[in-house]
């Protein structure tokens, strides 16, 4: 049911951010990051990125990294309005609005925000399908010339609504596991098949990072260079966002270092690295 009252939409989001920080707090959260530096409370933390991962998984990045100078694209769907409220009382800057279907003013204030903001994007949001990569993203980080961040969140048996995305809640005192890439550099200029190529690539890329952290947070234990997560404030965001940071490495190189056999849509990727 879609909430439109104004007292209603506040009153459900102050008792959501209240519910939210207190269940993923007993929530036992660990990393593994293809380069720590894509971490916004990283010291060396340098220029925007565009963090996708996918609608099913919200909670978590909601709780861990507020207030680190994001930016969340939502719908403009009513049944977006209490998570807009929600996204702004843990920290994060809020762009209403969708990269295609009717986005051209969103898709400007995307590109103001990314000159002092990284961004946030759940590329198979707000309706579906699941797991199916909008080409949005590739898109904006193509245009903005803004590298990419895939992160794969799993959680150990949570329970699911039946909802189209199979929203996850992960069950109190549970283990969450997050598997996050490289900034992969999406080029300049990109044409329909470039495009596409890529949004299938992101889309294998994302899937293989989330599939890995659910069997971690099935099998639990520890994995080389991972650590312990937990909300931070960010304290170098607000500045270090404004500098040129590495433009990231191609999608070809990410394939080759997660040993994803690219599909055939992919057989352009030299010719535009």
């Amino acid at each position: 049911m879609k909430i439109q009252s104004q007292l209603a939409i506040g009153s459900c989001s102050l008792v959501a951010a209240a519910v939210i920080r207190r269940w993923l707090g007993t929530v036992r959260s660990r990393v593994q990051y293809g380069d720590r530096l894509v971490d916004p409370v990283h010291q060396d933390f340098r220029g925007p990125k565009i963090y996708i991962f996918w609608h099913e998984n919200i909670l978590l990045p909601l709780y861990l990294r507020g207030h680190c100078n994001i930016a969340m694209l939502l719908s403009r769907h009513d049944d977006a309005n209490v998570l807009d409220r929600v996204a702004r009382m843990m920290g994060f800057g809020v762009v209403r609005g969708s990269t295609f279907r009717g986005g051209s003013t969103a898709l400007r204030e995307l590109s103001d925000r990314a000159r002092n903001e990284s961004l946030t994007i759940t590329p198979d949001g707000p309706r579906g399908p699941r797991r199916r990569l909008a080409v949005g993203c590739v898109f904006l980080a193509s245009t903005l010339k803004i590298p990419i961040v895939a992160m794969g969140f799993g959680y150990d048996r949570p329970w699911r609504l039946g909802t189209w995305d199979k929203f996850a809640i992960p069950r109190p005192g549970s283990r969450s596991r997050a598997v996050v890439s490289r900034p992969i550099y999406i080029p300049p200029n990109l044409d329909r098949d470039g495009l596409e190529t890529h949004r299938v690539g992101v889309e294998q890329v994302l899937n293989y990072l989330s599939n890995d952290a659910e069997r971690w947070a099935l099998a639990g234990g520890r994995r080389s260079g991972d650590c312990t997560v937990w909300p931070e404030v960010s304290r170098v965001a607000k500045w270090s966002t404004l500098l040129e940071g590495p433009q990231g490495i191609s999608l070809a190189e990410e394939f080759d270092r997660l040993g994803i056999e690219p599909s055939i849509h992919q057989k352009i990727f030299k010719d535009t690295e």
